[in-house]
């Protein structure tokens, strides 16, 4: 790869979620200040649904970043900003938070084109009955984003709490 190539990759999309384990962020500043690239940070409204299927009018930035924001979704965002914030404080690498709306995987692979990004980091959920159950039902996100997009995705997983394999 030549230097004009890697000049021109995007910034980094990072999946966050409130209450995620730190070393999602810490692993995404890493790896920015390594590569020297932007993070841009993006939180999927769980509860909202892309609506680009009804094309009666041009809706599909409304779709994917929405205007409307409900107080959940503030508090939920506030709470991510502030996480991201008090763990960025020593980072050189530049950040923003960008709040989605629709399926997680959809709106990071999305997000990522729109900005030419040049990876999409996410973590893995904590190993819990209801982790495992949501897996199973909607499938983990991380296996959608290989599966349907070309660019890499570095998963970040939980490192294990004292006293647990």
């Amino acid at each position: 790869m030549s230097s004009n190539d890697a000049a021109s990759w995007g910034p980094l999309i990072v999946g966050v979620i409130p209450k995620q384990h730190p070393e999602v962020v810490a692993q995404a500043s890493v790896l920015a200040q390594r590569l020297d690239r932007a993070i841009i940070y993006a939180y999927v409204e769980p509860n909202s649904y892309l609506t680009e299927w009804n094309l009666k009018e041009n809706i599909r930035d409304q779709s994917l970043h929405p205007r409307d924001v409900d107080e959940d979704m503030t508090a939920d965002a506030m709470e991510i900003r502030s996480h991201i914030e008090t763990q960025m404080s020593d980072s050189t690498a530049t950040w923003s938070l960008r709040i989605l709306a629709g399926e997680v995987w959809k709106a990071l692979a999305r997000l990522a084109s729109e900005t030419d990004a040049s990876m999409i980091v996410v973590g893995t959920r904590e190993p819990t009955f209801g982790a495992h159950v949501s897996q199973l039902l909607n499938g983990a996100t991380a296996s959608h984003l290989t599966f349907h997009q070309h660019r890499p995705v570095l998963v970040v997983p939980v490192v294990p709490k004292k006293g647990k394999p």
